[in-house]
């Protein structure tokens, strides 16, 4: 590959590393499973990246690969690529005001889509990113009709779940 192809992957891999992490830390519940979570979903990204044609934004085309690569080593893997566990996700949590009540909703909320299936689990995830249902679908490569319904069921799954 060229050299301007290498720096514009380089650039490009830079500018979006924050998705990848996230996919990660979705999917992996250590230091060394999201190490080598991230090795393999670059490596996926870097051999796709020249079919890439940028008829979609970067970081959605990113989030696509990732979300795969994911999900297929995480149905393949022989050693336990499990979930993040909640206690690693604190550090999202703002420690400006600290709400206990708020904190135990939080950790009821992942503990109820550690339930769901790694499918619905990138849903959720790109939902609470903020991505509209035209991004998502895109992601994930199913029609916007088609998320805004599994997007609704896994509301409702989640109220079951959590109002048993």
């Amino acid at each position: 590959m060229s050299d301007n192809l290498e720096q514009l992957f380089v650039k490009q891999l830079k500018d979006n590393q924050n998705i990848i992490h996230k996919i990660c830390r979705l999917y992996t519940n250590d230091e060394d499973a999201h190490k080598d979570l991230f090795q393999e979903i670059t490596i996926q990204l870097w051999k796709a990246f020249p079919k890439f044609r940028g008829e979609s934004k970067f970081s959605t085309w990113a989030y696509r690969v990732a979300l795969n690569t994911a999900i297929t080593l995480y149905r393949k893997s022989t050693r336990a690529v499990a979930t993040t566990p909640y206690e690693s996700q604190k550090h999202f949590l703002s420690q400006e005001e600290y709400n206990f009540e708020e904190e135990e909703q939080i950790k009821l909320m992942y503990q109820a889509v550690q339930q769901l299936n790694d499918i619905e689990k990138a849903l959720v995830f790109l939902y609470l990113e903020d991505k509209d249902y035209t991004e998502i679908s895109e992601t994930l490569g199913i029609s916007e009709v088609n998320a805004r319904v599994k997007m609704n069921r896994i509301k409702g799954k989640l109220k079951k779940i959590l109002n048993p």
